[in-house]
């Protein structure tokens, strides 16, 4: 099976997960994360082209997960994440870590969140080295083992 087709097989599945969690999935923590999540995987390369945000929005906007809270609260978090880590990449990620984190209490939310960040990082078809690399470390500040997404 072609690395695209695996991807795109491993997104569907995150995805059918995340809706069975759905109805759990309502914290400020876990909204807060998932979007710290988002700009972090948009941003992983350093730079972040407008196609590529745009894009990113469009997942947050119409993930069914996602939908618990409103549209534009959950666009302007993932803007306040993105402005820090594109203002400072390295300062900014501290921070954006941070946010992730705050999942880091309920398990559940903690793999949503990297669920979450694997299915944007796997959006445009090529979850790369640099988005791999951010997501294994979200996995660390969630206190969740890499391996279990295969990272």
């Amino acid at each position: 099976m072609a690395l695209w087709d695996r991807l795109k097989e491993s997104a569907s599945t995150m995805q059918t997960q995340l809706m069975a969690k759905k109805n759990d999935l309502k914290s400020g923590a876990f909204r807060d994360a998932s979007m710290a999540m988002c700009a972090l995987v948009a941003a992983a390369d350093g730079t972040v082209d407008p196609s590529e945000r745009q894009r990113v929005a469009q997942l947050i906007a119409t993930n069914e997960v996602l939908q618990n809270f409103d549209a534009m609260d959950l666009r302007q978090r993932f803007d306040d994440n993105l402005s820090r880590l594109t203002a400072d990449f390295a300062f900014g990620k501290v921070s954006v870590l941070q946010e992730v984190a705050k999942a880091r209490k309920r398990p559940a939310e903690a793999r949503a969140v990297i669920q979450i960040g694997i299915i944007i990082g796997g959006a445009d078809g090529d979850f790369d080295k640099t988005e791999q690399a951010v997501v294994r470390e979200a996995c660390f500040a969630l206190g969740l083992p890499p391996h279990e997404f295969d990272l």
